[in-house]
Formats: C-alpha cells, sequence, structure tokens
C-alpha cells in the first residue's frame, strides 16, 4: 500500500514539472516574440508609407567624404606657437616684442635721460587684461624689451612699435597729468579742497585780519584738543601769514584728528593760489601732500587689524 501511494505521488510531481516547463519555454516565447527588433530606425524625417504612426522614423542617408581631399599626413596644427604654453596671450605678445627687436635692433637710441617718462602697466594690470597668472619673472623680461623699444629716437620710431608701446601704456599717465589751478573769484576767494581719512574739507581762504571759522564756530570752539587747532591752520602759522588770511571752513566725516589734517591740506591749497610762490615751504611743512594712511581693517580671525588672539597651552 505504502509503494503504491509512492508511485502516485512520484508520477504526479513528475506531471507537475512538465507543466511548468512548457508553461515556462511558453512565456519565453513570449517574451522573444515582444523583443523582435523591429524595422523602425531613428532619422531626422517621418514615415511617409504610415503618416499616422507617431515617432516611425527612417535612417537618414550616409556621409559622403569623396568630395574633401586630405593629405595622407595631414594633422591639426594650432594658429599660435604659445598654444600649448601656460600663458597664451602673454607668450604671444612676448614673441611679438621679440620679432619687432630683432627686425629694429640697430636704430639709434637716445640717452635715458631724455627718453619720455611713461607709467607702465604694473603686473597686476597684465593679469587681469590677459586674464592669465603670469609669473613676475617673465613680465620683467617683457618690460625690459618694451623700455628698449621705447628707448629708440622718437623721429625713427615706426608706426607698429608705436602702436605695441601704446598696449603696455596705462591709460592715466601721472607724469603728464597738470593739475587745474585753483582760480579766485570775484570776491578775492580761493577754495581748496582736503581729505584725510573719512573727512573732507573746503576751505575758502581771502585776504583779511586772520579770523577763522570752522562750520561757523571758531576754531577753538569747534576743536577741544590744542593740538588739533594748531595742526588746522598750521598752512598759515608755517608760512607766517596767520594774520594775513581770513578762513572760512566747511568739514564733514571723521573725527577731530582726520578733520584737523584735511582742514590743513585745504587751506594749503586755496594759499598757493593766492600766493604760489610759497609752495616749496609748504611742501617742507609737510602741508601739499595728500596722506593716504587709514586703518587697516580687522581681519577674521584677529583681535583688531594685526593683534591675535592669546595663545593659551591648556
Amino acid at each position: 500500500m505504502a509503494s503504491l501511494r509512492h508511485s502516485i505521488t512520484n508520477a504526479l510531481r513528475s506531471s507537475r514539472q512538465g507543466c511548468s516547463k512548457s508553461a515556462q519555454w511558453q512565456s519565453l516565447d513570449q517574451q522573444f516574440g515582444a523583443l523582435r527588433i523591429s524595422s523602425r530606425s531613428l532619422s531626422t524625417t517621418a514615415n511617409e508609407h504610415n503618416p499616422n504612426v507617431d515617432g516611425h522614423f527612417i535612417a537618414a542617408p550616409a556621409l559622403s567624404i569623396d568630395n574633401f581631399k586630405l593629405h595622407p599626413n595631414a594633422r591639426a596644427v594650432p594658429v599660435s606657437p604659445s598654444y600649448f604654453t601656460r600663458t597664451p596671450r602673454f607668450y604671444d605678445n612676448y614673441l611679438s616684442l621679440e620679432k619687432l627687436m630683432e627686425e629694429y635692433e640697430d636704430l639709434p637710441v637716445i640717452p635715458a635721460t631724455a627718453v619720455e617718462r611713461v607709467a607702465w602697466k604694473t603686473l597686476e594690470d597684465i593679469r587681469k587684461e590677459l586674464g592669465e597668472q603670469v609669473k613676475a619673472s617673465e613680465f620683467a623680461r617683457c618690460l625690459a624689451l618694451v623700455k628698449r623699444l621705447n628707448s629708440i629716437h622718437p623721429d625713427l620710431k615706426p608706426q607698429e612699435i608705436k602702436d605695441v608701446l601704446d598696449s603696455f601704456r596705462r591709460n592715466v599717465q601721472p607724469f603728464t597729468n597738470v593739475a587745474k589751478p585753483i582760480p579766485i573769484d570775484q570776491f578775492g576767494r580761493a577754495c581748496g579742497v582736503g581729505k584725510r581719512k573719512a573727512s573732507s574739507a573746503r576751505a575758502f581762504v581771502v585776504e583779511g585780519t586772520g579770523e577763522v571759522l570752522v562750520n561757523g564756530k571758531t576754531l577753538a570752539d569747534y576743536f577741544g584738543r590744542v593740538h588739533d587747532r594748531e595742526s588746522a591752520v598750521w598752512a598759515l602759522r608755517a608760512t607766517n601769514r596767520i594774520d594775513k588770511y581770513n578762513v572760512w571752513i566747511k568739514v564733514e566725516g571723521g573725527g577731530t584728528t582726520g578733520q584737523a589734517e584735511a582742514i590743513t591740506l585745504a587751506i594749503a591749497k586755496a594759499l598757493l593760489a593766492h600766493e604760489p610762490a610759497l609752495k616749496p615751504a609748504l611742501r617742507r611743512a609737510g602741508c601739499v601732500t595728500r596722506d593716504p594712511r587709514k586703518v587697516e581693517r580687522k581681519k577674521h580671525g584677529h583681535v583688531k587689524a594685526r593683534k591675535m588672539p592669546t595663545w593659551v597651552k591648556r
């Protein structure tokens, strides 16, 4: 009885496995049928035979290179010989300078004292203009060539050299700039402007008896410190003109020290409009040059501009 039951069980298992295999093969046949490669292919034009089918494309025609005749050993060559360098634009300019130097090396030059003073572009200007990290040593060699070409006699200097030198000049030439003279108006007043730190002052100087007003107040009322009072009228005191001119001053911004030194520069400029011969004396007194110093900004991680926090071991 047990053997009969065992044989029936094996028969049922074999029939079930056969059925599952046939179902598996049937499902695989359906999958292969679904994955059969259709006749559709990519193209830029739609199918004209069956316009109702969206996205049915035909293949584009093949490219023909019969009309192109290339040398068998042809290869791509860069336009510039500096293409593979670190700073191609800078080296292009440097090579053009060397070429001009070789071509016009024999032209006569003038002495260094007779050469026109020119303010050339700095290293930072060249880096910003070209957008390349030019080395300082390479820029120094380039600037030496520029100065050598600039020393050629002006009457014999070719136009192409002048064009190249103009590209290295600064936009503003401090050696050729001339300060505008300060006029004296119909009332005999000369207006000078002075700045120091964040302060700005305008001083109106006119011949008088030595009266000084700052923002409508006397000098003693406006400045509490004696040093600031002396500093404000130092241009008049250094030239012994303290009793010869009346001064009316409008000042704003900054603190008392900055305002007093801004007034000094403003009075000196206005005084030069009345008496230009006082410039050497004012220059010796330090009243002509603008002081560019300012408070240095605080840095991240510092207590002040340069002071660092106290280092503690533990």
